[in-house]
Parts: structure tokens; C-alpha cells; sequence
């Protein structure tokens, strides 16, 4: 994702493109790798989903770290892609609201359209289409970055080491809060059966 989707902006295309090219990604990775890894390719969404019960914690730390590691590796293949900022005319605390919501928003999509269907290519089409739509609203404000490895690589690189914790708590607390939304608005009808039985 990071050396598609950033490779993209390190080629120049515009807005429009770039935010359907992450969400193109996405879904690929998805459909490639959704039957072996579930298509981990997000620490936010990882953690998202064990917090959910729907991932255990033992696999955890491993998909993580590689998740940072591809996203660094992709960044160097990708020399030129741009480190993921907050435009200057938004105050901090403005950013952190859009990339805790956005993130917010991207896992209660992923949350909901995993609880309601099995079939990994309506998932892709779905979650990556969120990334794009989210991306395209968000991209011009604070890079969209919506996954903390996403921005690992390129702003390592980019020597904005400063930027880190920024994104990587905004959007670690966007798919966490996502738990409690889905929990308390959207509860699996599946298991509160099971409970009952």
C-alpha cells in the first residue's frame, strides 16, 4: 500500500487519483492476501480487531511488525514519497479530531461489513472504496493517513520523526473507539445467538 499509494504522490498525480490509488491497494491487498493474513495491513485495524475478539493476541506483535517493516521497506523503494503532515492553517488538536475520526469511521466500515458477510471480494470492494472516499475528504487536510505504518515509512525517511506519535495515537484511538461504537450500536447478532443456545 505504502509503495503504491505513495508512489503515487511521489509521482505527482493529483488528489483525485491518489485517494483512488490507495483505495485500489487496499483492495488488492485484500483480495491477495485476505485467505492467509486476514490482510493485515494496518497496527490500527490489528489491534481494532483483537480488541474486538476477532483476532488473537499472539498474532498480534508479529502482524504489526510487518506491517512496519513492509511499510519502511515500500518507503525506500519509494524514495521520493512524501511524509504525511497536517497542513499549517489547522491547529494540531484539528488534526488529531480528523485522523481519529476518519480512522473511526474506516474501522466501523470494516467492522460491519466483516460482521455481515464472508465474501473477501464484497470486503475489498467495500474497505478499500471507504479508504479512497476518505482519503479524497481528508488527504488536503492531514495526508489521510488512517494507518500508523502507512506514515511509519515515508516520515522516517522523511526525517519527521516528530509527526510519529501524532498519527500513530490519532489513529490507534480512531479504531479502538470504532470497537466501542460497533459494540454498543451494532452488536454481532450472530454471537448473542450462540450466547443464548
Amino acid at each position: 500500500m505504502v509503495g503504491i499509494g505513495c508512489g503515487s504522490v511521489a509521482l505527482g498525480a493529483s488528489h483525485g487519483v491518489v485517494s483512488i490509488t490507495f483505495g485500489l491497494a487496499v483492495t488488492c491487498a485484500i483480495l491477495l492476501f485476505g485467505s492467509w493474513s486476514g490482510a493485515h495491513i494496518n497496527p490500527a485495524v490489528t489491534l481494532a480487531f483483537w480488541r474486538d475478539g476477532q483476532l488473537e493476541g499472539n498474532k498480534v506483535g508479529p502482524y504489526m511488525l510487518a506491517q512496519y517493516s513492509g511499510a519502511f521497506l515500500a518507503a525506500m523503494a519509494v524514495q521520493a514519497a512524501a511524509p504525511t503532515t497536517v497542513q499549517p492553517h489547522l491547529h494540531a488538536l484539528e488534526g488529531f479530531a480528523i485522523e481519529l475520526v476518519i480512522t473511526a469511521l474506516l474501522m466501523t466500515s470494516i467492522l460491519l461489513v466483516v460482521q455481515r458477510t464472508s465474501s473477501r471480494t464484497l470486503i475489498a470492494i467495500w474497505v478499500g472504496g471507504t479508504v479512497a472516499l476518505l482519503a479524497f475528504l481528508a488527504g488536503p487536510l492531514t495526508g489521510a493517513s488512517m494507518n500508523p505504518a502507512r506514515t511509519f515509512g515515508p516520515n522516517v525517511l522523511g526525517g519527521m520523526l516528530y509527526s510519529l506519535p501524532f498519527y500513530i495515537s490519532s489513529t490507534t484511538l480512531g479504531a479502538w473507539f470504532a470497537c466501542d461504537l460497533k459494540s454498543r450500536f451494532f452488536p454481532d447478532k450472530r454471537l448473542s445467538s450462540e450466547a443464548n443456545t
